[in-house]
C-alpha cells in the first residue's frame, strides 16, 4: 500500500466525519469563499497568539504555543471544509478554486510568521532559521504545483503536501503545550560527555519543524523533477507531431510565419556578426566550402565571404553526439580559410543550434537568434544519410546554403533585403531555390 492510497483512505474517512457538518453550513447559507475567509481569520489569530507569546510570555512558559497548536488545527479544518461545501453544495467555480489557493498562502504565511516570532523572541535563532527554510519549501511546493498546472501538466503528490504541513506545525505545538504541564517548560535531557542539552520541551515542536523543512522543500524538487519529466514528454509529443507533419502541404500563412522569422533571425545574427559595410563589395564572389566532412549546409551573408558551417557532430567510429548532433563553426575565409569555433556571444544569441532529439534519428533544431520556426535533423529515404529540412512554400526543402542579402543600413538595423534557402524537393530531388522577404 503506498504512501497516496493511505493519504486518500484517510482522507475519505475524514471528509465521512465532517460531511454532516459540511451540510449543516450549507443549510445555514456558508459559502465556500466564506468558510475560506473564515479559515484565513484563524490562521491571522494564530499569529497573534504565538506574537503575544513571544512579547507577554517567558522562555519556559508554553501555554501559548498549546493553544497556538490547537488553533492551526481547527483553523486548518476549514481548509477541507471550503472544499467539501463546493462539492456537496455544487458551488464549485474557477474563481473559487483561485480564492481557496491563495487565502491558503496567506494562511500558512500568517502560521510561519507567528512561530518565527515566538522562536525569536525567546531566542531560539536556530529553530527560527528551519521555520523560516520550512516556510520556503511550503511555498515552493505549491509554486511549482501551480507552475505547471499553468503549463499544462499536473505536479502533485509529495510527503508534506498542505494538509500534512497543518497536522504536523498544529499536532506538536499542541504536544508541546500539553507536555510543558508535565515535564515543565524548562525541562532539559543531557548526555554525559555532552557539553549542552540535547533535548528540551521546545524540541516537541521544533524538531517536527526541522523535519518539515527537509522533508517540503524535497517535496518542492521533487515536483519539480516531476514536471519537467511530463513537459519534456509534452514537448517532444508536439515536436513529433510536427515532424510528422512535415510532408503534408502547409497552408499560405506560413510564407508569412517564416519571413517573420527570417527577420528576427537576420536581426539576431548580426547583432553578434561582423561589421557591416554600406554595400557588398565590388566584384565579391562568394566561395563555395570544399573538404568538409558530414557538411549539413553553410551561411553566408554580406558583406563578407566568411562562412558558418553546420556539420554533422559524429565521432571517430561514425556515431552521432546525440547531445550536440550539429557543430557550428566558422571557415574564415577573409583571414586564409582558417577555421575557428564560435564565440560565446555568437554561439549563445546568433549563429548557434540547439537540438532537441525527438525520435530516432530525427532532431528539432532551432536557431539561438530566433526559435519559433523549427528545422529538423533527420535521415531522408532517399539516401539514409541526415540531412537538415524545412518547409517553405508547401515544399519539403533539403538545405545546402542559407544566404543573406543585405544592402546598406547600420550595424544594428542592417537593410536585409531577402533571405535565400538553396537546396533540393526532398520529394523530386529537384534543385530548390527559395528567397524569403524581409
Amino acid at each position: 500500500m503506498t504512501f497516496s492510497t493511505i493519504r486518500a483512505a484517510l482522507q475519505a474517512g475524514i471528509y465521512k466525519v465532517i460531511n454532516p457538518f459540511v451540510r449543516l453550513l450549507i443549510k445555514l447559507g456558508f459559502t465556500p469563499n466564506a468558510v475560506t475567509l473564515t479559515g484565513l481569520i484563524l490562521n491571522i489569530g494564530v499569529a497573534v497568539l504565538f506574537v503575544v507569546g513571544g512579547e507577554e510570555g517567558n522562555r519556559g512558559d508554553l501555554r501559548y504555543v498549546g493553544w497556538g497548536g490547537a488553533l492551526i488545527l481547527f483553523a486548518g479544518l476549514f481548509d477541507m471544509l471550503d472544499g467539501q461545501v463546493a462539492r456537496l453544495g455544487n458551488m464549485k467555480s474557477t474563481y473559487g478554486a483561485m480564492f481557496d489557493s491563495v487565502l491558503d498562502r496567506y494562511s500558512e504565511l500568517f502560521t510561519f510568521l507567528g512561530i518565527c516570532y515566538y522562536l525569536v523572541a525567546h531566542h531560539y535563532l536556530l529553530s527560527s532559521l528551519f521555520t523560516f527554510i520550512a516556510l520556503i519549501g511550503s511555498m515552493m511546493v505549491s509554486y511549482t504545483r501551480a507552475r505547471a498546472e499553468g503549463l499544462g501538466v499536473e505536479s502533485k503528490g509529495g510527503l508534506m503536501q498542505r494538509p500534512e504541513r497543518v497536522v504536523l506545525m498544529g499536532v506538536s505545538a499542541l504536544a508541546c503545550g500539553l507536555s510543558s504541564a508535565y515535564l515543565g517548560g524548562d525541562y532539559k535531557l543531557f548526555i554525559p560527555g555532552v557539553p549542552f542539552h540535547v533535548f528540551e520541551t521546545m524540541s516537541i515542536l521544533t524538531l517536527p519543524i526541522a523535519v518539515l523543512a527537509v522533508l517540503a522543500n524535497i517535496t518542492a524538487v521533487s515536483r519539480l523533477l516531476q514536471a519537467r519529466k511530463a513537459l519534456d514528454a509534452k514537448d517532444a509529443e508536439a515536436a513529433a507531431a510536427l515532424v510528422a507533419a512535415v510532408p503534408t502541404p502547409v497552408t499560405a500563412p506560413v510564407r508569412a510565419s517564416a519571413a517573420t522569422a527570417a527577420k528576427m533571425l537576420t536581426i539576431g545574427l548580426f547583432f553578434c556578426g561582423l561589421p557591416l559595410a554600406n554595400a557588398v563589395p565590388p566584384g565579391l564572389v562568394f566561395p563555395v566550402p570544399t573538404g568538409v566532412t558530414n557538411q549539413l549546409f553553410y551561411l553566408q551573408r554580406d558583406p563578407n565571404i566568411n562562412t558558418v558551417i553546420y556539420q554533422l557532430n559524429v565521432n571517430n567510429a561514425g556515431k552521432l553526439d546525440e547531445d550536440e548532433p550539429v557543430h557550428v563553426f566558422w571557415i574564415r575565409y577573409g583571414e586564409h580559410g582558417e577555421h575557428k569555433d564560435l564565440n560565446f556571444i555568437q554561439r549563445k544569441f546568433a549563429y548557434g543550434l540547439s537540438a532537441k532529439k525527438v525520435a530516432a534519428d530525427r532532431y528539432v533544431l532551432k536557431f539561438a537568434a530566433y526559435d519559433k520556426v523549427p528545422f529538423y535533423l533527420q535521415k531522408t529515404s532517399t539516401d539514409n544519410a541526415f540531412h537538415v529540412v524545412t518547409v517553405i512554400n508547401n515544399k519539403q526543402i533539403v538545405i545546402n546554403r542559407v544566404y543573406l542579402r543585405i544592402e546598406g543600413g547600420t550595424f544594428w538595423v542592417p537593410n536585409v533585403k531577402y533571405i535565400e534557402v538553396k537546396g533540393w524537393n526532398a520529394a523530386t530531388r529537384e534543385p530548390v531555390v527559395e528567397r524569403l522577404s524581409v
